[in-house]
């Protein structure tokens, strides 16, 4: 099969699209006949060696790439149950130092890590749910917002952002969107009921809509401090991305570290949560897929397909 992997680090010339033997299921395990894989912030990290150097990835021969996959059932390892050969499935790969991952021809996930998904499904959008939007659950879990509390959400429209204005809304949480000027009217569509430039003076911006500062942040965009002073003494603030600030004015501060999880992921396709796709490129192309999302500005994300 062809697979994404990296024998080096460096930038998106480092990127090859090997052939490898396809991987067996082991016990608990499932082999998904890949339809379509995302490429997202993290497989940079893993390409340039980010991750390596923050030690979180060791140091092998071979890495592969990946961790968003919509497919479908190609075989099952021992032990498992509840699903067949065919069954049309999304999942997410949260292991890293795997020899190939999701943006192959063929990926092993736990069988824990995967949902079904309807017969139909359009893989090209189901592929950008679990990364996201498990992040995006996880994250507001922390965050522990109420309905009716104030919810502040910077990157607003980006994937991980997008999603967490969706389900923050549905909860009943009444959401502050920070996002460029041109995505007022996507976030706003999303859930948001506020919206806040980020050119914009955020703790004063925020503090006019609500005096005291919101009940807690969700910071997609690694805003920080500023994203931290628009929450009220006492409250939340949960960073995606790292480098979370210093839990000032008895504030609770946390990173959110995604895990895979397949009952979670399976309400969140059903929860009728909007995808957003960037562009469908062909896996050769990854590349250049990693150049188009290093240089920014996507609204949704890129999707390999083999």
């Amino acid at each position: 099969m062809r697979a994404v992997i990296v024998r080096s680090f460096g930038g998106p010339e480092v990127l090859e699209v090997a052939r490898i033997p396809v991987p067996r299921p082991g016990p608990g395990q499932v082999l998904v006949r890949v339809a379509a894989a995302t490429v997202n912030p993290v497989d940079i990290q893993t390409r340039s060696g980010a991750l390596t150097a923050a030690g979180l990835l060791p140091r092998r021969d071979t890495v592969g790439l990946g961790w968003d996959v919509a497919g479908s059932v190609d075989a099952l390892g021992p032990g498992v149950t509840g699903l067949r050969r065919g069954d049309p499935v999304i999942g997410l790969c949260d292991r890293l130092p795997l020899p190939s991952k999701t943006q192959a021809e063929y990926a092993v996930l736990d069988a824990d890590a995967i949902a079904a998904v309807p017969a139909g499904t359009d893989p090209v959008a189901a592929a950008t749910l679990p990364l996201g939007g498990l992040t995006a659950a996880q994250a507001l879990d922390i965050a522990d917002t109420r309905p009716g509390d104030t919810l502040l959400v910077t990157g607003a429209a980006g994937a991980v952002g997008g999603y967490t204005v969706q389900l923050a809304a549905l909860a009943g949480a009444r959401v502050i969107a920070v996002a460029g000027t041109g995505d007022e009217e996507l976030v706003r569509d999303l859930g948001a009921e506020h919206f806040v430039p980020r050119t914009a003076d955020l703790p004063a911006a925020v503090r006019r809509l609500v005096p005291g500062g919101v009940h807690a942040a969700v910071d997609a965009a690694s805003v920080g401090t500023p994203a931290l002073d628009a929450v009220r003494g006492g409250g939340s603030l949960v960073s995606v991305l790292g480098d979370a600030p210093p839990p000032l004015r008895g504030i609770r501060v946390a990173n959110v570290w995604i895990r895979a999880d397949g009952p979670r992921l399976a309400a969140l396709a059903a929860a009728g949560l909007r995808p957003r796709v960037a562009d469908v490129m062909p896996l050769d192309e990854v590349a250049e897929a990693h150049r188009r999302l290093a240089a920014g500005g996507l609204r949704g994300r890129l999707v390999l397909v083999p």
